[in-house]
C-alpha cells in the first residue's frame, strides 16, 4: 500500500498562486475559503530584507488530532493510503476537527455547513493522476508520491535534501515536507 506524501521545495516557489486557483477550482472551494494556502513573510530591515514563501495545507498527519477529536468519525484516516479524509455525509459542522488542527489547515464551508481541507485529491489520486496543485506548479516546487517507494520523486528528494515538517513538536507526524531556501544537499 503507498503512503502518500508532499514535498515542498521552498527554493523552486515563485508565490505565483497557480496551486492555489488550481486547488479552488477542482474541488470548489467558496470564495474567501482555502484548502491551501502561500504564506509570504518579509523579515529583516532595510535595505537588507528577505523574503520567505510557503506553501501550507493540510499535512495528512499520522497522528491526526482532527481525526482523534471527530465526535462524529467524519474525520478519517484511509487505511489504504494514509490521507486524512472526511466523510462530508457524517460532519454535523461541529469545528471540533478545525480546534484540534495545530496547522490551521481545515475550514468551514457556509455554504453546505461542513469542515472541509485538503484531500490529497484522493480523487485524482484514485484515478492514478497527481493532485492539481502538483499539476499546475510552474516552478515545480510541489511533489507528490509514496514516501515507501523509493524510486518516487518525493523519497529521492528526501533522501538528498534535508526537509523539515511543521510543527514537529506537535508530535502529528506530518507527511508534509518542506525543503528550506537554505537547506543544503546531504
Amino acid at each position: 500500500m503507498p503512503r502518500y506524501a508532499m514535498v515542498i521545495d521552498e527554493r523552486r516557489c515563485i508565490g505565483c498562486m497557480a496551486c492555489i486557483a488550481a486547488c479552488k477550482a477542482e474541488n470548489e472551494v467558496p470564495p474567501g475559503s482555502f484548502r491551501t494556502r502561500v504564506r509570504e513573510t518579509v523579515e529583516g530591515k532595510f535595505p537588507y530584507l528577505r523574503m520567505e514563501i510557503r506553501s501550507e495545507l493540510c499535512n495528512h498527519c499520522d497522528n491526526p488530532p482532527c481525526v482523534y477529536n471527530c465526535p462524529t468519525q467524519a474525520s478519517y484516516k484511509d487505511e489504504e493510503t494514509g490521507m486524512v479524509l472526511l466523510a462530508k455525509e457524517k460532519c454535523v459542522g461541529c469545528k471540533a476537527c478545525v480546534a484540534a488542527c495545530p496547522y490551521d489547515a481545515r475550514y468551514v464551508n457556509h455554504e453546505k455547513g461542513v469542515v472541509d481541507k485538503c484531500t490529497f485529491c484522493s480523487h485524482r489520486v484514485a484515478k492514478g493522476e497527481t493532485t492539481a496543485c502538483v499539476t499546475t506548479c510552474v516552478g515545480g516546487s510541489r511533489v507528490f508520491g509514496d514516501l515507501d517507494d523509493p524510486k518516487s520523486l518525493v523519497s529521492q528528494l528526501l533522501a538528498l535534501h534535508p526537509a523539515e515538517t511543521l510543527l514537529a513538536s506537535a508530535g502529528t507526524e506530518p507527511r508534509v515536507f518542506y525543503i528550506r531556501r537554505s537547506g543544503k544537499p546531504k
